[in-house]
């Protein structure tokens, strides 16, 4: 058994400062320590996927990450750590407790996943080995963790077992409650643009010192093909982690950074709305380019019709949000937005489709997110008037 500030004051030396993740009782001592260290952060996410999903965007902003789960919600982190830390390369250190241990008695829920929890990790490409329950074993433990994390650019996870780390207490209140944020509205009628042409409008109004990134599909795809720039990450996978990502960046970085998302994505994870709006980053940009539609599957319908994103954002905590259904709606908005702070949502009803020659980035993700760290890394110039 170790304490908590035996395994952070390690964790604090090898550079990793920033924790994400879902708390597991094996887990409590741990976060209780982490969240009484008021020289670390710590974002609580609503779910273990979103959790990655905010320390890959944390890495990318420079920070080394700590991702902590129970095993039982592994599966929720399977989607981004295979579809999206695997084809970017971006490592984090991810501990998932060992509930259902055989030979430990434990609550049925957790027998399936007891029985296959360091399998699972090592099928996915995740290297993994015991949590380390001594002092002894700490140092010689980030040694191996991070010399293998540098040699793979991937995450490396271990194991935790129950009473791995002694108690610890919580010196750390809750998050403070959000005041009603504003909203506008720029609904007036007309044909609904086009996905393309409501890029075409981003891209003559986004800053070029903003981080960009866009979601999975052909949202990325019509961005790239429009114009591909160094301040853009385009997902190919980890569907409904961008706004994610984002919140990873903009807690990282006084670079403001806009994230364009899809009404499927985002009610993928819808959780995640929550978690901006509690964490509030003021340089966020949270774009939904609704149309109703799955486009990149054949587009079947999602339930978007019936949502009021708006009014989601705002209830969770936005400082702003607008509904929009025209692109100069969408520009009133977006100038609003990016002279205010934030988090702030522009919801744009967009038309189905896409368009008619349609490429594929061909950079490769991991140099995408290459290119994409070392923008966010550089010092800011005067930002262009939006």
């Amino acid at each position: 058994m170790i304490e908590a500030a035996e395994f952070i004051a390690e964790a604090t030396a090898r550079g990793f400062d920033f924790y994400t993740g879902v708390p597991c009782s094996f887990l409590t001592p741990l976060i209780n320590g982490v969240l009484s260290d008021r020289a670390l952060a710590y974002v609580g996410a609503t779910s273990e996927g979103e959790a990655v999903a905010i320390a890959s965007g944390a890495w990318l902003a420079g920070r080394r990450t700590v991702v902590m789960c129970q095993n039982s919600g592994l599966g929720n982190a399977i989607n981004p750590l295979t579809s999206l830390n695997a084809p970017f390369r971006i490592p984090t250190l991810f501990i998932t407790t060992w509930r259902g241990e055989p030979g430990i008695k434990d609550e049925p829920q957790h027998e399936v996943m007891g029985r296959i929890t360091a399998d699972l990790l090592s099928l996915i490409g995740v290297e993994n080995a015991p949590f380390p329950d001594a002092l002894e074993k700490i140092a010689p433990a980030f040694a191996h963790a991070v010399s293998a994390m540098e040699a793979s650019q991937l995450p490396f996870g271990w194991v935790m077992r129950k009473g791995d780390v002694a108690d610890s207490e919580l010196n750390a209140g809750p998050l403070p409650p959000r005041p009603a944020g504003r909203r506008d509205a720029f609904e007036e009628t007309s044909e609904a643009p086009t996905r393309a042409g409501a890029l075409e409008r981003f891209l003559a109004l986004v800053d070029p010192e903003a981080g960009v990134i866009a979601t999975t599909g052909k949202c990325g795809r019509e961005l790239f093909t429009l114009n591909d720039r160094e301040q853009h990450i385009y997902q190919v996978g980890a569907m409904g982690g961008a706004s994610g990502m984002a919140l990873g960046v903009a807690l990282n970085t006084p670079r403001p950074v806009v994230v364009l998302d899809g009404d499927g994505a985002a009610l993928m994870k819808l959780g995640t709305f929550a978690t901006i709006g509690a964490y509030a980053p003021k340089n966020l940009i949270h774009i939904l380019l609704d149309n109703g539609v799955h486009d990149s599957t054949g587009g079947q319908a999602t339930v978007s019709a019936s949502v009021d994103f708006a009014a989601i954002a705002l209830a969770c905590g936005y400082s702003s949000a607008a509904a929009c259904r025209t692109l100069d709606g969408f520009e009133q908005a977006y100038r609003k937005a990016a002279a205010s702070g934030g988090p702030s949502l522009i919801h744009l009803k967009i038309a189905p489709g896409s368009m008619a020659v349609l490429g594929r980035p061909t950079v490769k993700p991991e140099d995408v997110a290459r290119r994409f760290k070392a923008f966010l890394a550089r010092p800011i110039a005067a930002r262009a008037a939006a």
